[in-house]
């Protein structure tokens, strides 16, 4: 049998798997911080004997933009974005350490510092835990002092400064969990003094609305295409039974 309706087989669940990773896009184009993913198609050869047309489409993410979103002031004390390169380190599910660009911090009811999304924001020594004051201030190097409560407005008090810190790209990666991680071979990130915090600010995400919405209707005919070409195989095949039969 023609390897064709395979190929157009293949084809077709490629472009829903590229079609997912647009649309992942599009679901966080307002997720403060987010990266929008790249998802790209190359040819792969057919195994044994095949006709030189034909061959095997394969759709893959090889990475992220990291590219910086753009600044949106809010006003709010606890609301920072970082201007440049870098990350803010956040404690993962699993426990570990994730990088993230979500400034949108909260105190939880223990006083942990988290993120929107309830991510603990990790210090010099750890999570970061706020004692109960009266004023919190995050400076231009990640530095949190707070006026602790019931004391006068003169009394300000370094407790911590957040985890800042800026890899090398080529050592990122992100996983399923949506945060960025160190690759298994890389070297732990340190500490990065150059980063500067803007306070009252919330990066936004870095996708292309009209880049991936363009994306997906041109992944969607070609999807209508693959569909067309297992129709014509399929075709095809019917009528080489029937003229065998006929033979």
């Amino acid at each position: 049998m023609d390897k064709a309706l395979y190929i157009s087989m293949s084809g077709a669940k490629q472009n829903m798997l590229s079609q997912q990773a647009h649309a992942n896009n599009l679901a966080n184009a307002n997720t403060t911080g987010f990266k929008a993913d790249y998802a790209q198609a190359r040819s792969m050869p057919v195994f044994g004997d095949y006709y030189p047309t034909r061959a095997y489409a394969m759709s893959e993410r090889p990475s992220s933009d990291f590219e910086q979103g753009s600044l949106i002031e809010t006003g709010r004390e606890l609301d920072i974005a970082l201007k440049g390169d870098g990350w803010i380190t956040v404690q993962s599910p699993d426990g570990g350490e994730a990088y993230s660009r979500d400034g949108g911090l909260n105190i939880d009811a223990n006083g942990v510092l988290r993120t929107t999304s309830g991510l603990a924001i990790m210090g010099n020594g750890g999570p970061i835990v706020i004692p109960p004051a009266d004023k919190i201030e995050i400076g231009v190097d990640g530095t949190i002092s707070i006026v602790p409560a019931g004391q006068g407005g003169e009394t300000l008090a370094e407790i911590d400064r957040i985890l800042l810190v800026n890899p090398d790209p080529d050592t990122l990666e992100k996983g399923v969990d949506g945060l960025i991680h160190l690759k298994p071979d890389a070297d732990p990130a340190a500490a990065d003094g150059a980063i500067r915090v803007e306070s009252g600010f919330l990066e936004s995400s870095n996708v292309n609305l009209v880049e991936s919405l363009t994306e997906i209707m041109s992944l969607s005919r070609q999807y209508e295409l693959q569909v067309k070409v297992m129709r014509t195989a399929d075709q095809n095949s019917e009528s080489a039974a029937r003229l065998l039969q006929i033979s």
